[in-house]
């Protein structure tokens, strides 16, 4: 008897994933609880353990799939068992994304291919209503797959396929036809009109792309900069580093930044919030996200939950373990997500200050430069003025200017670099 492999639920609101590998190829031996593939669920590399000892029958989704949790993945069973290998239970790979050079007119209604307009549409992803809106796609007659009627992308792809091709009209002077431009396959038959080389887009390239779209798409975006005096930080810090690390914990800046957002989170808690049709939504829980380097492969951002009930030896415990288990790719779905806020420190790299991009549907990200000595003026009553050297650094909050103006944005910023310059 056949035992199933199917995609597992991650996570509360994590219903689908990539087959980023197959661990073991069909004919090879496997026993229950091995590795046998991994998946990438919102840039979290997770590895499935088979559910049962034998063999790998069939493997009915091949890499680079994204399919909905339930999705029966493969059989494990005796060699020479008989399993169901129709077509009808496979699941293609994902067909190559074109897009062509003139933006084509839309698409007539077919009732043959949806339900028509009395269908609810339900939730729609941001790839999704990247990919409607640049091919000119009524969704109302693209049908679903997902839960509960979901369109999904491969949906829309598949309705690409079979929509009647549309041609632009011709424009007064003809011009030389051009390719097509052919996104984030390997091989690409034509990806660019200049000569080069094509990397092919990972999992995580690919969702930190759509990331990043979609927030510049959803929300004005708005950076205020202020500079911070870490004198009082970069004693505290020295004066307990050792006996942090008697208790396992490496004292990073970090903790320091995380503790002063939250001060200032408690401060302004309109800036703990996000945005909706229905109003402005407040969070009760401040949850820091930390934006995590994985190298040429991208970033990540773990989240610290409930960070407001944590001391500083907390906050650095959860951000060693945080950003030691992101870079070596042991993190839960779970675990990226739930933020309300996030930070990056760019400054590892030796960048002064940035204007970083919100994480969607955050109301802000805070951004931090290099720690740098820099000549600055100190102002005493009754002293005048002298120069000092100082360590400084540059704060950075860009902010949704729907939720947030720029008095609210600044007296928040404020708090934090008063947090810091003030540490006991």
């Amino acid at each position: 008897m056949a035992t199933q492999v199917v995609l597992p639920q991650f996570g509360e609101s994590v219903n689908e994933g990539t087959i980023t590998k197959w661990l073991k190829a069909k004919g090879e031996r496997v026993e229950q609880y091995e590795p046998l593939l991994e998946v990438n669920t919102d840039k979290v590399d997770t590895e499935v353990p088979s559910p049962a000892s034998g063999v790998l029958l069939e493997i009915l989704v091949p890499e680079g799939s994204t399919v909905q949790a339930g999705t029966l993945l493969a059989w494990i069973g005796e060699a020479g068992t008989a399993v169901e290998t129709s077509e009808a239970t496979r699941v293609a790979p994902p067909p190559p994304t074109q897009v062509s050079a003139q933006q084509p007119p839309p698409a007539a209604a077919s009732p043959a291919l949806g339900a028509g307009r009395d269908r609810q549409l339900g939730f729609i992803s941001p790839v999704v209503a990247r990919l409607a809106s640049e091919h000119n796609i009524d969704l109302f007659q693209v049908p679903g797959s997902g839960l509960g009627g979901r369109i999904t992308k491969r949906d829309v792809l598949a309705y690409l396929e079979q929509r009647p091709a549309q041609t632009a009209p011709a424009p007064a002077v003809q011009a030389a036809p051009q390719p097509a431009v052919q996104a984030a396959v390997s091989p690409p038959a034509a990806a660019s009109a200049l000569p080069g080389e094509v990397l092919p887009l990972t999992p995580v390239r690919r969702a930190i792309a759509e990331h990043m779209l979609h927030s510049k798409h959803t929300s004005p975006h708005v950076t205020t900069i202020m500079e911070a005096d870490l004198s009082r930080v970069i004693a505290h810090r020295q004066t307990n580093k050792e006996s942090f690390a008697r208790d396992g914990v490496n004292l990073t800046f970090t903790a320091y930044f995380v503790a002063a957002t939250v001060a200032a989170l408690k401060a302004y808690p309109l800036v703990n919030s996000s945005w909706s049709d229905e109003g402005i939504l407040l969070h009760r829980e401040i949850n820091i996200g930390m934006a995590t380097s994985l190298g040429e492969a991208g970033l990540i951002v773990p989240v610290i939950k409930n960070a407001d009930g944590l001391s500083l030896l907390g906050l650095a415990r959860a951000v060693n373990d945080l950003a030691s288990r992101a870079r070596a790719r042991k993190l839960q779905p779970d675990e990226v997500k739930g933020g309300t806020f996030s930070i990056t420190n760019h400054g590892i790299s030796g960048s002064l200050f940035a204007t970083p991009i919100i994480n969607q549907p955050q109301c802000g990200i805070l951004g931090v430069g290099a720690i740098q000595k820099r000549v600055v003026v100190l102002s005493q009553p009754g002293a005048g003025d002298s120069l000092a050297i100082r360590p400084m650094v540059y704060l950075g909050l860009t902010f949704d200017h729907r939720i947030l103006d720029g008095a609210i944005a600044d007296y928040f910023l404020g708090k934090v670099v008063e947090t810091l310059q003030n540490w006991p």
